[in-house]
């Protein structure tokens, strides 16, 4: 039997058409962007103090309205206050004093809850079981550990 021309042609053309079906790549399935998400919200700030240090003394005697007359010079064995006027609300806030020696060393470092309404004091006492060494001290004041009026400077002598 012999073969067709057209039978040849027609076989070659269908051998043709399936090597160009089994070679075209397969379309890869199209994958929509990932949907844009709201972006994270911000870090809140935090809230501003609703409290602020009106002003910080520093004495060795407070009077019945707890009111501190300031001092710069100390005896070694006098008690040292520290004085912490404040105005607005607090509640359970912190206000923390710090003592620091001339070589860097801290003396001392007490902290108390700050609870008030309007205009308030709180007073942080500092005593020394033996003398106060005799020298410069720095008193620092922070409130919430941030620091809250300007460094003070003291001398023992």
């Amino acid at each position: 039997m012999k073969p067709n021309l057209k039978t040849s042609a027609l076989m070659i053309a269908l051998a043709g058409t399936v090597a160009l079906a089994a070679c075209k790549k397969q379309e890869e399935a199209v994958t929509p962007p990932p949907a844009a998400s709201e972006p994270a919200p911000a870090p809140m700030e935090p809230a501003p103090a609703a409290v602020s240090v009106t002003s910080v003394n520093v004495g060795n005697a407070a009077g019945t309205d707890m009111s501190v007359a300031p001092m710069t010079s100390f005896g070694v064995n006098d008690k040292i206050i520290v004085s912490v006027n404040t105005q607005g609300d607090a509640s359970n806030q912190t206000v923390e004093a710090k003592l620091t020696f001339q070589d860097g060393q801290v003396a001392g470092q007490q902290s108390q809850a700050l609870n008030t309404t309007g205009a308030g004091t709180t007073n942080i006492e500092f005593t020394n079981a033996n003398p106060w060494p005799k020298g410069k001290y720095k008193v620092d004041v922070m409130v919430n550990g941030q620091p809250a009026g300007m460094t003070q400077e003291i001398e023992v002598k």
